[in-house]
């Protein structure tokens, strides 16, 4: 049975909010949850980016199931800090942690007033940051020099077992890369081919664990209703990678889809009406060779979607799945 989740978005929803809905998320029926990490929104209108690591310490102790978040060390995070608070999440919460580690994007790192460097260099100083971590949290003292820098540390409080470590990609280079240090790869929805592509390099190359996918989407009464909360809350799901790596501030995304066809957006947010057709176009996607999906409904209010979820969809897509 293919895990299904549900996404909790920090840029869009107030964290007390959010709380309330990765708790009615379990009540729904999802197996698990897992959160973006922000400093900032993509858009002013959606207009909020709590503290994930606060937020999922509140919400994992709320809930019974497992509960990950993405994560970029190396800049706006020291990868020392990351490694202490993994550590103490997973001691807490033992197996019901993991996290999602990718480079970053501009638009939450660029405030430490440091350069924001190529990508290439962003992967080593992600791949060093990720060692650095895992070190720590198996007990070691780390000195490390490089684009990271380390200096005798130690994390004291320590989990029995580390949490598991996946890696984000959205290429299939960038998947195939992840191969050699990932124990999961995490990606978001887009064309078929381009997903089939990722999967296959990150397992072609090795690559060990779950396959995770997050879809974006907009269920509503009408198709009309539907797309007008995509239109309003995620017109950022018309960029893609690299222009949405190197943007600094909502405004600038703004400014970067002035002036494009909203209507593709519904390339990027499953746009629907009626939850046995949605069930049909997640389950194509999953089908393609993901262990587990995790549901992002794009509107600000939750609570419509969980009780579609719990009455409809979720029962749908196991019977698909």
């Amino acid at each position: 049975m293919v895990f299904i989740g549900f996404h909790a978005s920090h840029e869009q929803i107030a964290p007390s909010a959010l709380l309330d809905a990765v708790i009615g998320a379990e009540r729904a029926g999802f197996d698990g949850a897992m959160c973006s990490d922000h400093l900032a929104p993509w858009t002013r209108a959606q207009g909020e980016s709590g503290f994930a690591l606060s937020w999922i310490a509140a919400a994992l102790a709320c809930t019974d199931f497992s509960i990950g978040m993405v994560n970029a060390p190396g800049q706006r995070y020291h990868p020392v800090m990351i490694a202490q608070a993994f550590a103490t999440l997973e001691e807490m919460f033992p197996g019901r942690f993991w996290a999602a580690m990718g480079s970053g994007e501009a638009v939450n790192e660029h405030v430490t007033g440091e350069g924001w460097p190529a990508k290439s260099i962003r992967n080593e100083r992600l791949r060093e940051s990720v060692d650095v971590i895992r070190r720590l949290i198996a007990g070691e003292e780390v000195d490390h020099e490089g684009l990271v820098r380390v200096h005798r540390a130690r994390v004291w409080s320590r989990p029995a077992e580390p949490p598991p470590l996946f890696a984000t990609a959205v290429s299939a280079e960038t998947a195939e890369w992840a191969a050699s240090w990932a124990q999961g790869l995490a990606t978001v929805a887009q064309e078929p081919a381009a997903l089939r592509r990722a999967v296959e390099a990150y397992r072609g190359a090795g690559g060990a664990g779950p396959c995770i996918l997050q879809v974006h989407l907009s269920l509503a009464e009408s198709d009309d209703a539907a797309f007008a909360i995509a239109r309003d809350q995620w017109q950022n799901g018309l960029l893609s990678p690299p222009v949405t790596w190197d943007l600094e501030q909502p405004e600038d995304f703004e400014a970067a889809v002035a002036g494009l066809d909203l209507e593709d957006l519904r390339k990027s947010v499953l746009v629907d009406h009626d939850t046995s057709s949605l069930a049909d176009r997640i389950a194509e996607l999953v089908e393609i060779g993901f262990d587990r999906v995790y549901l992002h409904h794009v509107g600000t209010e939750q609570a419509g979607f969980l009780d579609a979820a719990a009455s409809e969809l979720i029962p749908a897509l196991k019977e698909r799945l």
